[in-house]
């Protein structure tokens, strides 16, 4: 009884520091949804057609805050099997986070230049930031999963195998929004739009990335 309290309190400590630094990394995304001036609005024609203006940042933000939100659900699901720490753990844990606040960055970079020359290059950092994140989920679960090492002595080899799987079609999906991106960065893009969109509204990341809570 004392272990597995301890192991619970250890996993409550990263499960909540991880929960913070998701709460800042989709925070920030607003930060770059700008209040036109005044002069802005009058050089555009009106409010109306200067907020207009901004939809690559209304789109790019929606994209960023539904991905990662569905990041933190998953990640809170994972701990449902996780009951134990060790530091390359922790470590992994941090990469995972580490790559999560640096969304906000591609996030205005997409927006910015969605409707420019250099879209397609924007759009390749924005997928690709993506793909980083979905093998550091892979690598975090992996570690944890290997020979049942960190997991819920309740949790059945079957089921670990069977996530595992599932969690290998993140990469996949994120590095063809990748491969789009250096033909068409409106179609990258809207890839990685419509996964979160899909992903958010259908409660289907479970079946994509993986469920463990789900599996207990």
């Amino acid at each position: 009884m004392t272990g597995a309290g301890e192991d619970q309190k250890e996993t409550g400590r990263v499960e909540a520091f991880s929960d913070g630094v998701f709460a800042i990394a989709i925070t920030l995304l607003i930060l770059d949804v700008k209040v036109p001036k005044p002069d802005e609005a009058a050089a555009a024609g009106g409010l109306i057609a200067a907020l207009s203006r901004q939809w690559p940042m209304y789109l790019a933000y929606l994209t960023s805050f539904a991905t990662i939100l569905v990041m933190w659900v998953n990640h809170h699901k994972m701990f449902g099997h996780i009951h134990r720490t060790t530091d390359p753990f922790l470590f992994l844990n941090g990469l995972l986070l580490l790559f999560v606040t640096f969304v906000p960055f591609p996030t205005a970079l997409v927006a910015e230049h969605l409707r420019l020359p250099h879209a397609r290059v924007a759009a390749a950092v924005y997928a690709a930031t993506y793909v980083a994140i979905a093998i550091a989920f892979n690598l975090l679960w992996g570690y944890a999963a290997k020979g049942h090492r960190l997991l819920s002595a309740h949790a059945k080899a079957a089921e670990v195998s069977a996530i595992t799987r599932q969690y290998r079609t993140g990469p996949a999906l994120y590095l063809a929004a990748l491969g789009l991106a250096f033909f068409s960065a409106e179609a990258s893009f809207g890839l990685c739009l419509l996964l979160a969109i899909y992903w958010s509204l259908t409660g289907s990341l479970p079946r994509l990335f993986g469920d463990p809570a789900s599996r207990m």
